[in-house]
Order: C-alpha cells, then sequence, then structure tokens
C-alpha cells in the first residue's frame, strides 16, 4: 500500500511539473502539456484501479487542489517576474519633415503610389497616400491635399491645355 501511495504521488507531481512548465515556460500545446495531463491522469486512475474508490476520490481531490495551489503560487511569486520582460517603449515616430509641408505645394512620386507611397516635397522625402485610392505612377506630379499626423494626401497635378 505505501509503494502504491508513493507511485501515485511521484506521477501526479511529475505530471504538474510538467503541466506547469507548459503553462509557463513554453507556451502552446507541446509535448510538455500532454505528458503533464497524461501523468496526472494516470496518477488518477492508478489511485482508483489499485487502491480502490475512496482512495481515488481523495487522490482526484488533492490533485486539483495541488494544481490550483501550485499555479497560484507561481503566478504571486516573484520567480516569474525576474523573467518576464518589463521594458516600456517611450520611443516615436520622427514626424518633423510633415511640419515642413503645407496644403497646395507640390511635389513629386518616387515610387508609384498604390495608393500609399514615397513623395518628395519641398525636398522632403515623406509617405504619401493618394486621395482617392487610384494609383499614381513613379515620376508624377502631385499636390498636397491635407496634411495628416503620420503622412500626407496627395492627388495627382492636372494640366489644363
Amino acid at each position: 500500500m505505501t509503494f502504491n501511495i508513493i507511485i501515485i504521488a511521484i506521477i501526479i507531481l511529475l505530471g504538474i511539473i510538467f503541466l506547469l512548465v507548459e503553462i509557463f515556460l513554453i507556451p502552446g500545446i507541446t509535448i510538455s502539456g500532454i505528458a503533464g495531463i497524461v501523468f496526472i491522469a494516470g496518477g488518477i486512475l492508478y489511485a482508483y484501479k489499485y487502491m480502490g474508490a475512496s482512495a481515488g476520490n481523495f487522490t482526484l481531490l488533492i490533485t486539483v487542489f495541488l494544481i490550483m495551489g501550485s499555479f497560484l503560487f507561481l503566478v504571486k511569486s516573484k520567480s516569474l517576474r525576474r523573467i518576464a520582460l518589463n521594458t516600456n517603449i517611450d520611443s516615436t515616430v520622427d514626424v518633423s519633415d510633415l511640419k515642413k509641408i503645407n496644403i497646395g505645394d507640390t511635389g513629386i512620386t518616387i515610387s508609384r503610389l498604390n495608393p500609399i507611397g514615397k513623395v518628395s516635397i519641398n525636398g522632403l522625402t515623406v509617405e504619401a497616400k493618394s486621395i482617392d485610392g487610384e494609383m499614381i505612377d513613379e515620376e508624377t506630379e502631385v499636390e498636397v491635399i491635407k496634411v495628416e499626423w503620420s503622412n500626407v494626401l496627395v492627388a495627382k497635378v492636372t494640366t489644363s491645355v
């Protein structure tokens, strides 16, 4: 009987360890998670088969409490904070060139606007978007219709004959 209890305890503890490794270290469905579930289920089934229904129920109850307790312990412990990424990104995109561009300025497309591409306006290369969504070929003259926070809206300059 003592031998069966030792086997059940080792199998369930291995299952809990594999399951916690799956949850906290190797996210996704991997061999560790599957092994953890198989070991836990195997330990509980072993208890039901070789120790009886009451011992199986007790093993199931203890296993549930051990899984919940170990999960809560790891969540609240500082060991996860040591391996977690705590870096904050406080940088921003440089859009100072857009402040030098005004509505009505003209420029030349550097790349095809499909509907977004690069445009040279006032000697600055900025990202531009076609106002009506049409494709504008490169080396085409465009006019600034609107300046947004990250790009400019342009339209093809129509030449009147």
